[in-house]
């Protein structure tokens, strides 16, 4: 039988490729060839770069013989970000990808992996990790149809990744409660709302950026945290909108930075780390001072 497209299906950090290929069979039934590489189990403990090696050389194979058939892709959790870093290094194959799904794929860095590597000098995955991918997702999701399906176990996160890290600018958007991390990899709603963005529903507004969220990512050593502490904190600075920083300081040391709506709600959560203290206080006045100059123009 003829196939109709070709998914790749990739694991990530300390997996094999099992329930990846559970998934991937739920998904294609036999329309699809399915393509899911087992990376070494001990290399990706490693680094990222012949991981990313190893799916683009396979991956680049795959596509030169079979030329006419179209390309879907679903990465769970590193495995998502070991796609977008191929398809960075193939924009020649992005009008051939029908469609991008990352599930619990830390986009804008892991915070663990931050954590584990404060100065991003190379601490093993955990300098790959816990690097912000969130403008190499965004230019991609703006060239094809992007979802990011987040867990919520705890009201911030799968238990592993915080549902804020998973959020791709340009892509749609979908965060299921009461699933975890390694549940994400085959669970039947996530196979479900695989099908209705393959079949062309629409899931969610495709995200489009906050530009106070923006700029607080742009201090240095800014991690995308969970939510839990944004009942302790407290208002730094109201902007004319009603929107305002909030901020509160762990047992710790650790400083949590928060950005509420109007209406009281969380719209972003991050902290830094005490390396970054004196940069996060200078980021967020200067922040503060160019808000004010361009609403009083």
């Amino acid at each position: 039988m003829l196939k109709d497209y070709i998914l790749f299906a990739q694991h990530g950090w300390a997996d094999t490729n099992q329930s990846m290929l559970t998934l991937a069979g739920q998904l294609v039934g036999e329309q699809g060839q399915i393509v899911a590489p087992c990376l070494n189990y001990a290399m990706t403990w490693l680094r990222m770069t012949p991981l990313i090696d190893e799916v683009d050389a396979l991956a680049t194979a795959t596509l030169a013989r079979q030329p006419s058939l179209g390309v879907r892709i679903v990465g769970h959790s590193m495995g998502g970000l070991i796609w977008l870093e191929v398809l960075n290094r193939h924009p020649d194959w992005w009008p051939r990808v029908e469609f991008l799904v990352l599930v619990g794929s830390p986009v804008g860095g892991a915070d663990l992996g931050r954590i584990l590597d404060p100065l991003q000098v190379g601490v093993g995955i955990a300098a790959d990790l816990g690097r912000d991918r969130r403008p190499l997702a965004a230019r991609i999701a703006a060239a094809i149809n992007t979802l990011s399906i987040a867990g919520d176990v705890d009201g911030g996160s799968d238990g592993t990744i915080p549902v804020e890290s998973t959020r791709v600018p340009n892509g749609q958007f979908v965060c299921l409660g009461g699933i975890s991390h390694a549940a994400l990899r085959c669970h039947p709603r996530v196979v479900e709302q695989i099908q209705q963005f393959w079949g062309g529903s629409s899931l969610s507004l495709p995200l489009l950026p906050h530009p106070l969220v923006d700029q607080l990512r742009q201090i240095p050593g800014m991690t995308d945290a969970h939510q839990r502490d944004f009942d302790r904190a407290t208002p730094w600075h109201t902007f004319a909108d009603g929107s305002s920083i909030r901020l509160w300081r762990s047992p710790f040391g650790i400083h949590h930075v928060f950005l509420a709506s109007a209406a009281g709600d969380c719209l972003y959560a991050g902290y830094v780390g005490w390396l970054h203290i004196g940069e996060m206080w200078q980021g967020l006045e200067a922040l503060r001072s160019a808000v004010k100059l361009s609403q009083s123009r």
